[in-house]
């Protein structure tokens, strides 16, 4: 009998590779790439009167500030194993540790 593989990866509520939290770095790529979309014509998750600003990088930090992209951070372990891990999973064992940007 022939096994099959899901092409999409398992998401996990616990975090098992790297820190419980959204790294200062994962943080820096989501937002530069989330303002690069807004820039090249995305329409913004939130309304820019709500940010305050029409500036693509402060709507970029208040969408991930605030868990409302549906994206997952991927971490990869050296064995190979991987683990995809929603951004509202990590900002909120961020806030339960108090991890401050």
């Amino acid at each position: 009998m022939e096994e099959y593989h899901n092409v999409y990866p398992v998401i996990d509520e616990r975090v098992r590779i790297g820190p419980p939290y959204l790294t200062r770095y994962e943080r820096a790529r989501i937002i530069g790439v989330r303002a690069f979309q807004i820039t090249m014509g995305v329409p913004p998750l939130v309304s820019p009167e709500v940010v305050g600003s029409k500036d693509p990088v402060d709507i970029a930090r208040y969408e991930v500030d605030h868990g409302i992209l549906p994206v997952s951070v991927f971490r990869y372990h050296t064995s190979g194993y991987g683990q995809a891990i929603p951004l509202k999973v990590l900002l909120d064992l961020g806030m339960k540790l108090g991890v401050r940007y």
